[in-house]
């Protein structure tokens, strides 16, 4: 088996990853009234509710050794093969994590059979990203090429039952680094520390990056970039195609 991509790209998701306090609200209510959770793909712990029994399933040792002191419990595993029986948690969540999974679809079943009340994951619409992020439309259109494939909202949709889809427009403050974080802080994806924390970013080329932000340097610095998106300082928020699914086992 290869190494988790996070083996080679995880080295500073702890101070740069840390968890949306706005996010972390939407996904606590969907896991309503969940007392154990799951959570897949679970990183350093992000969004891990402190107020539930929650175990965390993640392939890296790196993004491990980074849980804080006194984070819930942690296995080293794969979302595909889950080391517990059936109906051993009463929610299982996954976020923005499916689409570096080997399976998708087996990964989601395997959520399904661990859970007996509810799935939550937190996933991301390509599409809409494409449309509406400056950054990819005009400076990195490979990042999203390279996520071709990948599975999509409706994929996510599709894999599991009676499920619900809630979009999770991103704040113009957000704390978690995540691709779309930096909306209105432009020069924030010339900081290589940043950019180590998204895996879209982290994974291109050394030369393709560099060319696209010496244009955005070069953008920032003519006010170019303010002429045409300027009008984005006066939004507080924006929807960049993040979306909360919820659904219950089968």
């Amino acid at each position: 088996m290869h190494p988790p991509v996070y083996d080679r790209i995880g080295a500073s998701y702890r101070n740069q990853r840390r968890p949306d306090r706005r996010i972390a609200e939407r996904v606590v209510a969907a896991l309503a009234d969940a007392s154990s959770v799951i959570n897949v793909g679970a990183g350093t712990g992000s969004y891990e509710p402190a107020d539930r029994r929650v175990v965390g399933v993640e392939p890296s040792r790196v993004m491990i050794a980074q849980r804080p002191r006194g984070s819930a419990p942690v296995v080293q595993g794969v979302a595909e093969a889950l080391p517990f029986p059936d109906g051993t948690f009463d929610a299982a969540m996954a976020i923005l994590t499916v689409h570096h999974w080997r399976d998708f679809r087996r990964g989601v079943d395997e959520m399904q059979r661990v859970a007996r009340r509810r799935v939550v994951v937190l996933t991301w619409d390509p599409d809409c990203f494409a449309n509406s992020f400056w950054l990819v439309r005009d400076y990195l259109p490979e990042a999203l090429e390279r996520e071709r494939g990948l599975p999509t909202v409706n994929d996510v949709v599709a894999a599991l039952c009676r499920s619900r889809v809630e979009a999770i427009p991103v704040p113009h403050d957000c704390t978690d680094g995540f691709f779309g974080a930096y909306w209105r802080r432009p020069a924030a994806y010339l900081d290589a520390g940043v950019r180590a924390s998204i895996s879209a970013l982290a994974r291109l080329e050394d030369e393709l990056v560099r060319v696209a932000l010496e244009r955005l340097a070069d953008d920032l610095s003519s006010g170019a970039w303010e002429r045409r998106y300027g009008n984005l300082y006066r939004l507080e928020q924006v929807d960049l195609g993040y979306r909360l699914v919820t659904g219950a086992p089968l």
